[in-house]
């Protein structure tokens, strides 16, 4: 794995612990993480899980303030493999669709779909209305990834840690940083004669 810098966002939908987890797998590894949390996402990740703010921010190479606008990661010159939102909220996708730039989160993504380079979005919301998928299909036309966190079954997840380390797991795959916590697919066994 060469050396990579890679942002990532959590937003305040549920989930968060997606986004820490992918924290923690990069942890030690050739990739820079530049983390960004939004205001919501502070409380739910207090909400749901164990984990402190100031323990999730160690986690990362380095971490910048929300309505930080003259960050390294505001710019195209500061060159990124690109962005990752875990979990993406309703509300962050669309500021991203529709070109606002409220704060930080919402700019580095601009920044990455003008410098081409690959969005990926876990976004988080059940059931969706015409609102959201009317976002996520101009999003996808741009060519960010739309990745909700579906777990998988064929690979018989034994507890919610196996599930969140998939789909982790999944999301760095869209970056090329192919990790040993995703039980891959090897095709079926069938018994049918």
């Amino acid at each position: 794995m060469s050396h990579q810098k890679l942002i990532v966002a959590v937003t305040g939908a549920t989930g968060t612990i997606f986004g820490v987890r992918l924290l923690e797998l990069l942890q030690g590894s050739e990739v820079e993480t530049h983390l960004v949390l939004s205001k919501w996402a502070k409380r739910t990740l207090t909400y749901e899980t164990q984990y402190t703010m100031e323990q999730v921010q160690a986690m990362a190479t380095e971490v910048y303030p929300l309505h930080d606008q003259g960050a390294a990661i505001s710019s195209g010159s500061f060159v990124t493999s690109g962005m990752v939102i875990i979990p993406c909220s309703m509300r962050t996708l669309s500021a991203i669709a529709q070109g606002a730039g409220d704060n930080l989160i919402h700019r580095a993504a601009d920044v990455v779909l003008k410098e081409r380079r690959k969005l990926v979005l876990v976004a988080r919301e059940s059931p969706l209305n015409q609102i959201h998928l009317g976002n996520m299909l101009k999003l996808a036309q741009m060519g960010t990834v739309i990745l909700p966190p579906v777990p998988a079954f064929y690979n018989h997840p034994r507890d919610i840690d196996d599930i969140v380390n998939h789909i982790a797991g999944r999301v760095l795959d869209q970056f090329e940083i192919h990790l040993d916590v995703v039980n891959r697919w090897s095709g079926m066994v069938s018994s049918v004669q």
